[in-house]
């Protein structure tokens, strides 16, 4: 049997859903591009693995395999080694690092630690090649995950931005780009998946690690709501790319309010006053966001708006070695 009649045998609805969003977005992942995915040897990063190598013919695909080996649990170079053997099997060409776990001891450290190998990787591969070629780095994020993330979120007390859907592409660098194909998927999906097309699964003890904030939302939280409102991770993903519409919407009208309360003399301070805090905090945070690389808190923004509003006068020091100052008809930024 051919390998294009394998793959047709093989087709299934979840191939079928991920080359529809292919086709209907040519600029997510384009044809004749060199991919580097990263595969854990998890349910989501396994489907995402088979899903793309299926289809790699179709759209002249280039795949790749990174592995990160954290080494948090006795078996994780084994599981290395085997992941590496299974894509060998498939000819796909297969990279992968060890972390010094000390220096990973906390789940941001490690996710910086992956992307941060990721891009290095994805920056030989580009020198490998000689070609002016995008790279294309795919995570098996869900929109699972999605949930998960906005529900962490939340808790912490983010703003609309750390509300909003997980972004199917972004730029990382210069030819390099990250891509989430899989958040038209939930976990349920995956497991369907990896169970029907016998995919083997190489499941990361610390997953069960209820320590690991994550883990205690996916093991206990979620399954708690799922009972009282079934069907709840649905409804909060969905929420979650709405936010993220509005949070475009609001960042194209802030740009807008900005340009009008805007002339060659600064910020018209008797304009600004004129609307209510929070437009005023949007705008004053646009104005600063223009020369402030660090950017300033919702409180201190806020007590900013509220000084300009109640002070006919006055001036108070920013980061950057900046100030802001303001007199009855404008607002401007000057050096400290």
């Amino acid at each position: 049997m051919s390998n294009e009649n394998s793959i047709q045998k093989n087709w299934t609805s979840w191939h079928h859903l991920l080359h529809k969003q292919i086709l209907g977005n040519k600029t997510l992942i384009p044809d004749g591009v060199n991919l580097l995915i990263a595969v854990s040897g998890g349910q989501d990063s396994m489907t995402l693995l088979n899903l793309i190598n299926d289809m790699k013919t179709q759209h002249n695909w280039f795949v790749n395999v990174w592995h990160g080996d954290h080494q948090w649990h006795e078996k994780s170079e084994t599981y290395a080694l085997d992941l590496k053997s299974y894509c060998n099997k498939k000819n796909i060409s297969f990279f992968s690092d060890r972390a010094n776990k000390k220096n990973i001891s906390s789940e941001e450290k490690a996710r910086d630690w992956r992307y941060k190998k990721l891009i290095e990787r994805a920056n030989h591969l580009f020198i490998e090649n000689q070609k002016e070629t995008d790279i294309y780095l795919l995570t098996g994020h869900t929109n699972t995950d999605n949930a998960e993330t906005f529900l962490l979120n939340l808790a912490r007390g983010s703003n609309y931005a750390g509300l909003s859907y997980i972004d199917k592409k972004r730029l990382l660098e210069n030819n390099i780009f990250l891509i989430r194909p899989l958040l038209i998927f939930s976990r349920q999906d995956t497991k369907e998946f990896c169970k029907l097309q016998n995919i083997p699964i190489w499941e990361d003890p610390t997953n069960c690690d209820l320590k690991i904030k994550r883990n205690l939302v996916r093991k206990k939280i979620i399954p708690i709501l799922e009972t009282i409102y079934p069907g709840c991770s649905k409804r909060i993903n969905s929420f979650a790319e709405k936010m993220s519409n509005y949070k475009n919407e609001q960042n194209d009208l802030s740009q807008l309010a900005f340009i009008s309360c805007k002339d060659a003399l600064g910020l018209k301070r008797k304009l600004l006053n004129s609307l209510c805090i929070e437009a005023r905090c949007t705008i004053l945070n646009t104005f600063l966001k223009r020369d402030c690389k660090k950017q300033l808190s919702s409180k201190n923004i806020t007590n900013l708006a509220s000084a300009i509003f109640e002070k006919d006068r006055g001036q108070i020091n920013l980061p950057d070695g900046l100030k802001i100052v303001w007199d009855k008809g404008y607002i401007n930024l000057e050096k400290n």
